[in-house]
């Protein structure tokens, strides 16, 4: 009688799972830190805008916004706080706090820090200018 064999031998099924195995382990680490990267990368972002907002409301007031320190018109910055107030959302978004610290003189330029929101908590500084 003539048995035809079909299918993986236990030997082979095995030298597959070493593989598995051994590829998971030199590729894992390399995806854990993945979570940090990206609230850093974010906080950055948050930043950024922050720092876009404070130089697009200075720009204002040198062009000649009479009202340029008046909060009816223009957002009145004189604390790294009010920043957000020129974002067009008028906040920080959810999660993020910017540490308070006293704008300078005009055209002053002065650094804040943004922290972002838990679990990594990432913290990124920006720079704010002064409109007066």
């Amino acid at each position: 009688m003539n048995r035809q064999q079909s299918g993986f031998t236990l030997i082979e099924l095995i030298m597959v799972i070493v593989i598995l195995g051994a590829l998971a382990v030199a590729a894992i680490p390399r995806y854990v830190d993945l979570q940090q990267e990206a609230d850093t990368a974010s906080a950055k972002g948050v930043a950024g805008s922050l720092a876009a907002a404070a130089a697009i409301n200075y720009a204002a007031c040198v062009a000649g916004d009479a009202d340029c320190l008046d909060s009816t018109t223009t957002p009145a910055i004189d604390d790294c706080n009010n920043v957000a107030e020129a974002l067009a959302g008028s906040a920080v978004p959810a999660g993020y706090v910017v540490t308070a610290g006293a704008l300078g003189a005009k055209g002053s330029t002065t650094t804040c820090t943004l922290t972002g929101p838990a679990p990594t908590s990432a913290v990124v500084t920006f720079s704010a200018i002064s409109p007066g």
